[in-house]
């Protein structure tokens, strides 16, 4: 019986060549999407999971009155925690940003700028679950030593054996050889933690080691710098040992700040809990939702063609229906039958899927910058969440044609009148309502976003960042000839014809700031406004300069305020957001001020107007700048094209003073736009999307309108004869489809406003959404549907009717 019916199912398919093609292509392009969307939610699900002690793991976090929260907090407090609390089993600091430097391997003269460096507890590898494929975990207990990635490993050492070897790390803390003692799995998308190196935090509990950097006292509770993690007893309560963390925190901090602690599950370090979860997280559960449902709407899409088609496509088959009943075919054979034919339906477009899913992978993976495939969905829970959806539905979508076909009465089937059913009808014009408004409301989604992300790259940003390239200063050979190399260089690079200007800095747009401090106060402050934030950085006389930043009032730093010891100074800038902080109601009044840093008094010698020092997706904040000669950043103003020649100049000159140091450069327009990234990411994500959902609709439409004008071959060829035009043939076929599509702009434009508006309230700058998007989305979807049926609807009304009237 079984073969019997496959041998039907093959048959009707091949007899039906353009319906199963649309049918199975349509299917297979719905799941194919479905499969890569559910990979890259699989993904993110997943981040963080695989640590042996997750269900223990908590992220300590400061926490201000705003609610606003971060995870660095002051490294004395876990030993102070752990002291008090029993219930805190151990505990693991990660200091990162604070290691970043140059990294030497001086027997081959070879060295790099590192970024994903970490000073880390002794524990490191046995408190999380990171695989060591060389060297003893035990071996960070001991200071001056070091653990490199396995592609670390390949880069300085190549085939030799890194155990036993000497890197030497240059940064804040001065220079520093370390031990490498052992090789980790590089940590792959899997993990929020990304380290290519882990240094000892035992080294810095040595003060010699500290270069002056007092604030990185391993025992203080003045600094945040650090990422501190908790693994807690068996069913500890983390929200009542929260509490006692807070009364220790009154007890022992001498600023008695607002700021409180906060545990965050380290499960939900990646993924937010929920959407009113405030904490700071790596990824974005709202993007993941979307996806998700995006997922599942372009699958529905391709199960309405399919159940559309398929119910269309039964009409013509009502005679086989009707004669099979009569020789004896019970309702169970022909729902057998038919299901049958369904299920091979579905089995061809999922093969066809894998095929596209193969091919399309690496399209995809370069997009979302990641390293996706099968195997990562296959690695998670979904895909048994996927599969179950695709069998629910393949089976669903296949029943429902089934029972409607082995339901055709008799006697009606016998005389044709199934034709004029109303409930087929309406259940037609219903999916393809349905399709076009899912289909509009992701091409208007894809709009806004579009719009948003140019709104943010295209924004006044307060200053101009055209032509700007920034240089990373040098971290080997702080020696006492340092400062005279240093102003060697920067007079050479004045002397070169293509540099219209420069400038030093701490720190520099787009690449966040030296720190970010409270303490501040004027004689305009309240009481509590020495715990408002403010964010700080070091700029050379000439930073505003080439960075065309505007004074609101008064001036920029001298070239000899900026030669001064840090201590030493006694000036400061403000930007507008500051100003307003600390109570002034005009630049004018700020200009000649006098400001308190805790102890310190400092004069307001000029008001920066507000720029972006930040992407557009967060406001400006409130800014102090500090005058000082900082050689971690030189900005060059360049003039003229043929920038790669210019850069290879700049590279000897840098090279000529500071051998040994990586030369690393990068373009301000550039990396101020890497900000927007993720931005940039969902926004092809959503055009992808919505070319799929749109093009998988439109294969429906055309195969709809294939059977219409089947049903209508013998109506078309009487109007031909009796004069009737090819446009009113064409205006005839087309108008019924023209007027869903309208039904489903009107239908998809006020939930795309609802959930768009929702989305862009994330964003600190952010567009107005304008009714041309709806426009537009309506025009393209009316247009595409148009060209769609118009092509079928021309044929037909291009055929010779006295053919037509024969072929009826």
């Amino acid at each position: 019986m079984f073969k019997n019916h496959l041998k039907i199912a093959l048959r009707i398919l091949l007899r039906n060549k353009v319906y199963s093609f649309i049918n199975i292509a349509g299917l297979a392009l719905g799941i194919a999407a479905f499969l890569l969307i559910l990979e890259y939610v699989s993904l993110e699900k997943s981040v963080n999971q695989f640590h042996a002690n997750l269900p223990t793991m908590f992220r300590l976090l400061n926490q201000n009155s705003k609610g606003e929260s971060w995870a660095q907090v002051e490294p004395g407090w876990a030993t102070k925690a752990q002291e008090r609390f029993p219930e805190i089993k151990s505990y693991c600091r990660v200091a990162e940003s604070v290691g970043q430097g140059v990294v030497k391997y001086e027997a081959k003269n070879v060295s790099f700028r590192e970024k994903k460096v970490a000073y880390s507890e002794s524990n490191f590898f046995t408190f999380f679950s990171f695989p060591l494929i060389k060297g003893s975990a035990s071996a960070l207990q001991k200071p001056d030593v070091v653990f490199v990635a396995a592609s670390v490993a390949k880069k300085y050492f190549d085939q030799e054996n890194p155990i036993g070897k000497t890197l030497t790390l240059y940064n804040q803390f001065g220079k520093k050889d370390y031990l490498v003692e052992g090789v980790f799995a590089n940590m792959g998308d899997l993990s929020d933690i990304q380290l290519d190196f882990v240094f000892s935090l035992e080294t810095l509990k040595n003060p010699a080691n500290l270069n002056d950097n007092s604030w990185a006292n391993l025992t203080n509770l003045d600094s945040q710098y650090i990422d501190t993690y908790f693994q807690l007893n068996q069913n500890t309560d983390y929200l009542a040992l929260e509490g006692k963390l807070n009364v220790l925190r009154k007890e022992l901090s001498k600023e008695n700040d607002d700021i409180t602690f906060r545990l965050q599950p380290f499960s939900e370090i990646h993924l937010a809990s929920s959407f009113s979860d405030t904490y700071p997280h790596n990824g974005n559960i709202k993007y993941v939702f979307i996806l998700s449902g995006i997922a599942f709407l372009i699958l529905l899409i391709a199960w309405f063609n399919y159940i559309n088609l398929s119910t269309a496509n039964a009409l013509k088959r009502a005679n086989e229906v009707g004669v099979r009943k009569v020789i004896g075919a019970t309702r169970n054979n022909l729902v057998m039958q038919f299901l049958g034919e369904s299920i091979l339906v579905n089995l061809l477009a999922f093969i066809g899927a894998i095929f596209l899913v193969t091919l399309l992978q690496p399209f995809f993976n370069e997009i979302i910058q990641k390293n996706l495939s099968l195997s990562t969905l296959l690695s998670s829970s979904l895909w048994i969440i996927g599969l179950g959806l695709l069998i629910i539905g393949s089976v669903a979508s296949g029943i429902y044609t089934a029972w409607g076909l082995a339901n055709f009465k008799l006697i009606e089937t016998l005389k044709g009148k199934l034709h004029k059913s109303a409930k087929g009808i309406f259940l037609r014009k219903s999916l393809v309502v349905t399709q076009f408004s899912i289909s509009i409301v992701l091409i208007i989604v894809t709009l806004i976003i579009f719009s948003q992300l140019k709104h943010m790259q295209n924004q006044d940003l307060g200053m101009n960042i055209k032509q700007l390239l920034v240089i990373k200063g040098p971290e080997i050979g702080k020696d006492s000839t340092f400062k005279n190399r240093v102003n060697a260089f920067e007079n050479d690079i004045a002397n070169l014809n293509f540099v219209n200007d420069y400038c030093t800095s701490g720190s520099v747009p787009s690449n966040w700031y030296n720190f970010t401090t409270v303490g501040f106060t004027s004689a305009k402050s309240k009481t509590g406004d020495e715990q408002k934030p403010y964010s700080f950085v070091t700029i050379g006389h000439k930073f505003l300069k080439t960075y065309d930043i505007p004074l609101k009032a008064g001036r920029s730093f001298t070239e000899q305020e900026c030669d001064v010891e840090w201590n030493n100074n006694s000036k400061v800038l403000l930007n507008e957001k500051a100003l307003e902080q600390l109570g002034f109601k005009s630049a004018n009044e700020a200009v000649n001020a006098k400001i308190k840093w805790d102890e310190r008094y400092l004069d307001v010698i000029g008001v920066v107007k507000d720029y972006h020092h930040k992407g557009l997706q967060t406001a400006i904040d409130p800014m102090i700048f500090y005058p000082f000669n900082s050689s971690s950043y030189l900005t060059i103003k360049l003039a003229g094209e043929n920038m790669n020649s210019k850069v290879a100049t700049l590279e000897n000159v840098f090279k000529k003073h500071f051998s040994g140091n990586p030369f690393e450069f990068f373009f301000m327009s550039e990396n101020f736009n890497k900000q927007y990234e993720t931005e940039s990411q969902y926004s092809t994500l959503f055009t992808m999307a919505s070319v799929w959902a749109i093009f998988i609709a439109c294969m429906g439409l055309f195969g709809l309108a294939t059977f219409t004008v089947e049903s209508r071959t013998k109506e078309i060829g009487i109007r031909k004869i009796l004069g009737a035009s090819v446009f009113s043939i064409v205006q005839l076929l087309s108008k019924d489809f023209l007027i869903l599509v309208s039904i489903a702009i009107l239908i998809a434009c006020p939930i795309a406003y609802y959930f768009m508006h929702q989305w862009l309230q994330d964003f600190a700058s952010r567009i107005n959404i304008e009714w041309w998007y709806f426009v537009v989305a309506g025009v393209l979807a009316l247009a595409i549907a148009l060209l769609t049926v118009g092509f079928q609807a021309t044929k037909s009304a291009l055929m010779n009717p006295v053919k037509s009237l024969r072929t009826e």
